[in-house]
């Protein structure tokens, strides 16, 4: 009896403590005060739960956990409260939202980035307007761009469209916090409410060449085996889903939305079965995880895929070239092959 008793406060306070981790992270974070206000009132609240966890092993259970309960449903609904915003000193190449008008299969896209990069803060902006004839649609490829060690990677899908002069065009979608001027990226921020959503349509040689040229990234791009009907779905599914956060705006969320979860997301409405994974959060893993479920294209041992994939270095060489995209598909497996 003593036992499960001891037990059960042990577990007690676990979850205190859990919920008080979480209650102090969110007031840092969230709360619109000064840094010493916000530090005053992490430190009450951890007072607080220290407090409850006191009266919890004195024999006052009961006491502790309606009064800890009540406190914490209230902070619940402060933060249930907090709703993103589509109004904020926005970064210039966050600024605006995709829109997109369809007629039959001609998709006309309004604001695609086609920003000319010298420098992360020395670019040339432009926004441009194009239109792609899905009939038209010839490959999607995963551009992966490794930014932090081998786990963590930024997820990109880009379109290739028959151009009728013998070659394609590119269109490629990133999806991507809305940073704020001054705002720098956190992964444990990113749990806490404190980035907007963006879903970008780009050229290729800006959020492309941006990456390898500009910030130093490593980006791998890889070929991905889909039958036109579902190329054509996963299209028209990003541009729902950016007419989406136009009409309403939502939080970038590290867990569950993030440049792959959504994807994720919208590729298993189109072809289903697609299976959970952790290689979906440690996006770096990715392309063992497409190679498993098969939507990489077949022939080719991966690591052959992962080789030859690699255009970093392609992209650097092409970084004036208006060619890029082509060039930095030269020697990718099956890339020119594939109709």
């Amino acid at each position: 009896m003593k036992f499960s008793k001891a037990l059960g406060r042990c577990l007690l306070t676990l979850l205190v403590l859990l919920t008080a981790a979480w209650v102090v992270l969110a007031l840092h974070y969230c709360l619109p005060w000064s840094p010493v206000g916000k530090l005053a009132a992490c430190v009450l609240w951890g007072a607080f739960a220290l407090a409850a966890i006191a009266l919890l092993w004195r024999g006052g259970v009961g006491r502790a956990l309606l009064a800890y309960g009540v406190a914490f449903a209230m902070l619940l609904g402060w933060w249930a409260r907090i709703e993103p915003s589509d109004s904020r000193a926005w970064t210039d190449d966050v600024s605006r939202h995709l829109q997109a008008s369809q007629a039959g299969s001609v998709v006309t896209l309004g604001n695609v980035r086609n920003f000319d990069w010298r420098g992360d803060t020395d670019y040339t902006p432009r926004w441009e307007s194009r239109r792609y004839d899905l009939d038209r649609l010839r490959s999607v490829d995963v551009a992966l761009s490794y930014w932090m060690g081998p786990a963590i990677a930024h997820t990109l899908v880009s379109f290739g469209f028959d151009d009728g002069q013998g070659g394609t065009e590119q269109v490629a979608f990133s999806i991507e916090i809305r940073k704020e001027r001054g705002e720098s990226f956190s992964a444990i921020a990113g749990f806490f409410k404190q980035f907007e959503l963006s879903l970008i349509a780009a050229d290729e040689r800006d959020i492309l060449r941006v990456r390898t040229n500009v910030r130093g990234e490593d980006l791998y791009l890889y070929r991905v085996a889909m039958p036109p009907a579902a190329m054509r779905s996963l299209f028209l599914a990003y541009i729902a889903e950016a007419d989406a956060l136009a009409r309403q705006p939502r939080f970038y969320d590290t867990l569950t939305a993030n440049c792959t979860t959504i994807v994720y997301e919208m590729a298993q409405t189109i072809v289903g079965g697609l299976p959970l994974d952790w290689r979906l959060l440690a996006s770096g893993y990715l392309p063992e995880y497409l190679n498993d479920v098969g939507a990489l294209v077949p022939g080719h041992a991966l690591s052959t895929l992962r080789s030859a994939g690699r255009i970093t270095d392609r992209a650097q060489a092409a970084n004036a070239d208006p060619r890029f995209s082509q060039a930095i598909r030269r020697g990718v497996p099956s890339i020119e092959a594939t109709p």
